[in-house]
């Protein structure tokens, strides 16, 4: 089964694993996480492993990664982490009703969209993530209306470069307003 697209062991360790964890430094260490279109559970089971206090809902349309993702789930032993087989954009129903503190999205859509899908299941005061590429800045300024009509603020960027890759990666922390 294809879960990433990736083949290689190091590409993965490097292009998934140690990506999802460039922002753990900046998120809160309890509360309710929701990762939008976990896929084979990037960046919700390592930031999971880092913060064991979070509680994390996987969310993911794919039945065969549904099932991958409860496999590694059982394996690893994760305690207070649920995996949500649907789409954000039409499941919301079996989110959270009072929402999360933390929203994580990668390779889901544009950012404007995902921020459209998303932010509607942001508790007050709460961070959503953007895991985008080299155009990140370009992406931040067609998404200013629906950031703002979503009460988002940009609260840090984070630009990096992955081991061994040329192309520069941003990571986005939006915080909404309460």
């Amino acid at each position: 089964m294809n879960l990433t697209g990736l083949s290689s062991r190091d590409t993965i360790t490097i292009e998934l694993l140690l990506d999802s964890l460039i922002p753990a430094h900046f998120l809160p260490d309890r509360g309710r996480m929701l990762d939008v279109g976990s896929g084979a559970g990037f960046p919700g089971i390592p930031l999971k492993i880092y913060n064991p206090q979070l509680e994390i809902h996987l969310m993911e349309p794919n039945s065969k990664k549904v099932s991958f993702l409860k496999h590694v789930i059982r394996l690893l032993k994760l305690d207070n982490i649920k995996v949500i087989k649907g789409r954000i954009e039409m499941d919301g129903d079996k989110l959270n009703p009072m929402g999360y503190h933390l929203i994580t999205t990668r390779a889901l859509a544009n950012l404007g969209q995902a921020i459209a899908w998303c932010s509607p299941f942001l508790s007050p005061d709460s961070l959503f993530i953007g895991f985008l590429g080299s155009h990140a800045e370009e992406d931040l300024k067609k998404s200013q209306q629906v950031i703002k009509e979503y009460s988002l603020t940009l609260h840090k960027m984070i630009p990096y470069f992955l081991p061994g890759k040329r192309s520069k990666r941003n990571t986005l922390i939006f915080k909404k307003k309460a």
